[in-house]
């Protein structure tokens, strides 16, 4: 599994759901086989969480988690929030799978080293 992140999104923080939903982060399953991500858990630093429910996600295949409101596809995963969650200038997103266990983290900003 491996994470990009668009912690900062495009033009003025208005708070806008168009502006919500361009802070994501993606998961991009590298094997070839397919991973239930039920009960698995997105989270940064300041502790607010995202549990997948019921997603499976194919081999080979990126689902984008979207800060703002929306309706669930495929490739595009709503946290349903009415506020930014990721910091722009310092954060890290922290996946973890149904027993807890850190699977990826991506961190950016000052005083994180870029993991790729």
């Amino acid at each position: 599994m491996r994470g990009a992140v668009q912690a900062d999104s495009p033009g003025l923080d208005t708070r806008t759901n168009r502006s919500l939903n361009a802070e994501w982060v993606e998961l991009t399953n590298n094997s070839r086989r397919a991973v239930n991500l039920d009960g698995w858990t997105l989270r940064d630093e300041d502790g607010h969480r995202y549990r997948f429910d019921d997603v499976r996600l194919a081999g080979r295949a990126t689902v984008r988690i979207h800060t703002g409101i929306g309706r669930d596809t495929r490739t595009d995963l709503y946290q349903d929030r009415r506020n930014y969650v990721w910091d722009n200038r310092s954060d890290t997103a922290t996946l973890r799978d149904d027993r807890g266990r850190t699977v990826d983290t991506e961190s950016w900003g000052r005083g994180h080293h870029h993991r790729r």
